[in-house]
């Protein structure tokens, strides 16, 4: 059983704490042998029965407002059981995180019951083939055309591409060069003119695609916000998502620490647990602090958002930053600490290496956030010099 006093953390309400035993209790029902062998069919049951059950009422919001510490408590116990409910359950608050956020009525109305119920899967298009993290340089464009846009580029990375029933795309304006270029519109799956055009195999496999956009053409009603806007409304959606990013490495992480433990304690060496080397204890004790560490950036920046800070992209990077790269190195300690058990097909801590190698990547690679934590400390400290 993973820790769970951290709950008992001022950052938390009581609402919190019901939900993590809520969750908890489900997860355990419903989530002790989920089959990966047919990713998108489970992916699309496990959107079904998370919305079916409610969970999904805490990955939009139609007030605008999104509760930060609900969906990193939300993401850290489903990837403690599976990381495909932690997709599936993610996925759907990043994809409608722009229409929850600077939505119309109009487009709320649309699509948040539907993605919320778990009836409709969505979906968040912003990667391109030449710009990663790098979104100014997007060069997929819409150009308005009467009442309409026609969409036009690619777009690649995407997850739950494929399966997705609404995707919330990124493009091009051209009200002003780079990042003030840029709009975001609300694209249903079925729009003619957008196509899945490549399906992409990972290491842990997940619902991801490249879809074209060939003369697409949307209502203006489509547009989220203003024209313009688009930079704005990624980094915004980015911002709230990128902390639960850290909570789903997080996660791994407990389930790592938990199986090295189950581990050390029943595998005997020379007549005596594993547990009783000091070296062994000496790995225990750094996957619990660098677990620890974690939870409190992650929970200090939820904390600080849903207090009604306007941005916390300093407070989310270190967040994303630290928990994943850390939660790579618990996992390594645990494999290291199952021995030729650790990397056999099949087993937990096996698919928990998998897992965790694409949380340093997407939605800012840890690089990035380095640039990200260091511009904004110069920025702050250097002023006061």
């Amino acid at each position: 059983m993973a820790d769970q006093s951290f709950l008992s953390w001022p950052f938390f309400e009581d609402r919190h704490r019901d939900l993590a035993e809520g969750l908890e209790t489900w997860a355990k029902a419903k989530l002790t042998d989920v089959d990966h062998a047919d990713t998108d069919q489970t992916c699309r049951d496990l959107v079904a029965n998370l919305g079916a059950a409610g969970w999904l009422d805490h990955t939009a919001s139609p007030a605008g407002n999104l509760d930060v510490r609900s969906l990193c408590l939300s993401r850290e116990t489903l990837a403690r059981h599976d990381g495909l409910a932690d997709f599936a359950f993610a996925m759907q608050g990043l994809g409608t995180g722009a229409i929850s956020l600077f939505g119309s009525d109009e487009q709320k109305a649309a699509w948040l019951p539907l993605t919320r119920s778990g009836t409709a899967i969505s979906a968040f298009a912003l990667t391109e083939p030449q710009s990663g993290s790098d979104v100014a340089n997007s060069t997929m464009t819409a150009t308005l055309d009467g009442d309409s846009y026609v969409l036009n580029g690619e777009k690649t990375w995407i997850s739950n591409g494929g399966i997705a029933d609404v995707y919330t795309v990124f493009a091009r304006t051209g009200d002003a060069p780079g990042a003030k270029g840029l709009s975001a519109f609300v694209v249903p799956a079925d729009t003619p003119g957008l196509r899945v055009t490549e399906r992409l195999d990972t290491i842990a496999p997940h619902p991801l695609a490249t879809l074209e956009f060939r003369d697409c053409r949307i209502p203006v009603s489509a547009l989220i916000g203003a024209s313009g806007q688009g930079f704005k409304i990624a980094m915004s959606v980015l911002d709230v998502f990128r902390a639960t990013v850290g909570a789903a490495a997080l996660g791994f992480a407990r389930r790592a620490l938990d199986e090295a433990v189950k581990r050390v304690q029943s595998r005997q060496i020379q007549g005596a647990p594993l547990a009783n080397l000091q070296m062994v204890q000496g790995h225990i004790a750094d996957m619990a602090l660098d677990i620890d560490a974690a939870a409190l950036l992650i929970y200090r920046a939820a904390w600080t958002k849903d207090s009604g800070a306007p941005r916390i992209t300093r407070e989310a990077a270190m967040a994303k930053l630290f928990a994943t790269d850390h939660a790579q190195k618990i996992i390594d300690k645990a494999v290291q600490l199952h021995g030729g058990d650790g990397v056999r097909s099949g087993e937990t801590v096996e698919r928990l290496y998998r897992e965790i190698r694409a949380l340093r990547i997407y939605e800012g690679a840890s690089d990035v956030q380095r640039i990200i934590i260091a511009r904004q400390t110069l920025a702050e400290l250097g002023g006061q010099t």
